[in-house]
């Protein structure tokens, strides 16, 4: 694949908006890097999601799971998380061992190079020179895009997925999230018509904000964005779906809501943000789901959270065949292992292996 992000400067690059920026990180419909949302299209998507099944398939079965670790042996993973992470990071991590990588992680900055004053960039440059892959997460936005920029400006280029980037980005999990939808509806026509609620932090929630641009990839879906005021979502992204074209209602009344919609995801209070402990002056009680909503809500209606949970999702609701948060992060798994399969072109293996096998 031709690396576009040789032909341009930084400066140039950090420059554009999502959209401009998509390009660079693809080439005929396949991602070098995985950086943004806005990266993908629905053929993408489609794509995808169907390898990720393919793989769920053929890992059933020990001859399936011996051939799927012989898949990507020789390659190494290396999981810089820079920031908190468990479902992420656990994740990928047996994502990268379904499809056969070996794995070297730093979970801590404060137990690498950089508490001796080395700059995070040094500290991934190192890095890239024993892995044929960087998974980051990262608290500052933008900062897996200034490492994708720089690792294709070196001799090996080397592949950056962003797992999480500041309050801005996180593509993979939108990537998950569409695949549990599309599973969850695999028998109501898919993902198309649907009304989808996201309910709580939609401020800072970057969850939100990738899975919102990936959903105007399908015809005639209508988003709800529900929250107290002081986290309601964002113009940019509002300016975004605009653009696109799609259909949303901005609500305050979370009840209303739930009989309309045919998925509602929940998010908690991303209170790490906080400058001054502003989220304990929010009230969200209104903004939880409870056992008693059960009972309102749709028959063939999902309830999705991308985790951890907190107070707003009752532990009752659990059981409800409708809570799918569960299976969401199973989904993780699968679609991860497939988007590494694609980024080093070993997905017409995987498709070849189903076919034959008839999975």
């Amino acid at each position: 694949m031709k690396n576009k992000l040789r032909q341009i400067s930084w400066d140039e690059f950090s420059s554009m908006d999502a959209m401009t920026k998509a390009p660079y990180m693809t080439e005929n419909g396949r991602s070098f890097h995985v950086l943004t949302a806005q990266q993908f299209t629905r053929p993408m998507l489609e794509e995808l999601c169907s390898l990720a099944t393919d793989v769920r398939r053929i890992a059933k079965t020990r001859e399936g799971s011996a051939f799927l670790q012989k898949q990507l042996f020789e390659k190494r993973a290396m999981l810089y998380f820079a920031q908190p992470s468990t479902r992420t990071y656990l994740s990928f991590y047996s994502a990268c061992q379904i499809i056969g990588m070996q794995t070297m992680n730093v979970r801590d900055s404060s137990t690498s190079s950089e508490m001796k004053g080395e700059s995070p960039e040094d500290s991934v440059r190192t890095f890239s020179s024993y892995a044929d892959l960087i998974i980051m997460r990262h608290p500052a936005g933008g900062f897996a895009e200034r490492i994708a920029w720089m690792l294709s400006n070196i001799s090996r280029p080397v592949p950056v997925v962003n797992a999480g980037s500041g309050k801005d980005q996180h593509p993979t999990q939108a990537l998950l999230d569409i695949y549990t939808l599309a599973r969850s509806f695999e028998h109501t026509d898919g993902i198309d018509g649907k009304k989808i609620a996201f309910v709580g932090d939609l401020k800072r929630g970057r969850t939100v904000r990738s899975l919102a641009w990936l959903l105007t990839q399908y015809q005639g879906v209508k988003a709800y964005f529900v929250a107290p005021r002081e986290l309601q979502i964002g113009e940019d992204i509002l300016g975004q779906l605009d653009a696109a074209g799609m259909p949303y209602e901005i609500s305050y009344d979370f009840e209303k809501v739930i009989p309309e919609v045919d998925a509602i995801y929940m998010t908690r209070i991303q209170d790490e943000w906080d400058v001054n402990n502003e989220s304990s002056r929010v009230n969200t009680a209104a903004y939880h789901f409870t056992r008693e909503h059960l009972n309102i809500l749709g028959e063939h209606a999902v309830i999705m959270h991308p985790l951890p949970r907190r107070l707003e999702i009752d532990p009752a609701v659990d059981s409800d065949p409708r809570a799918v948060y569960w299976r969401q992060v199973r989904n993780g798994m699968w679609i991860r292992a497939a988007l590494m399969l694609t980024i080093f072109k070993h997905d017409g293996a995987i498709i070849d292996y189903s076919r034959e096998h008839q999975l």
